[in-house]
C-alpha cells in the first residue's frame, strides 16, 4: 500500500503517516498486525488443504479412469513436495541448532 492511499484509508494526510513511520513502536505494531494476518490466512489455508485432501481421496473412488488418474497423480506430486518441503525444514533446523 503507497503512502497516499494509506492516509487516504485511514483519514489523515501523508506526512501524518510519515511521521507514524519514523515511531518505532507504531512500526512494531503495524508488524505485528502483519504478522497476525498472516498466521490467520495460513490457519484458512491448512484448513482448506484439508478439505482438497478430502476432495482428492474422493475422487480416486470416481468412475471415470481419468478422473481417478489425475487425483492419483495430484496425491503422489503434492505428497511428494510436501515430503521434500518437511525434509528441506528440518535440514534448516539442524543447521539453525549447530550454529547456536
Amino acid at each position: 500500500m503507497t503512502v497516499a492511499a494509506a492516509a487516504a484509508a485511514s483519514g489523515v494526510g501523508e506526512r501524518t503517516v510519515y511521521r507514524r513511520l519514523e515511531d518505532l513502536d507504531f512500526r512494531q505494531a503495524v508488524s505485528e498486525a502483519r504478522a497476525r494476518m498472516v498466521e490467520n490466512a495460513v490457519g484458512e489455508l491448512a484448513a482448506a488443504a484439508t478439505a482438497a485432501v478430502c476432495t482428492l481421496r474422493a475422487l480416486l473412488g470416481a468412475e471415470s479412469g481419468s478422473v481417478r488418474l489425475g487425483a492419483a497423480r495430484a496425491v503422489l506430486e503434492l505428497g511428494s513436495r510436501l515430503r521434500e518441503s518437511v525434509e528441506l525444514e528440518q535440514r534448516v533446523a539442524a543447521l539453525e541448532a549447530v550454529q547456536r
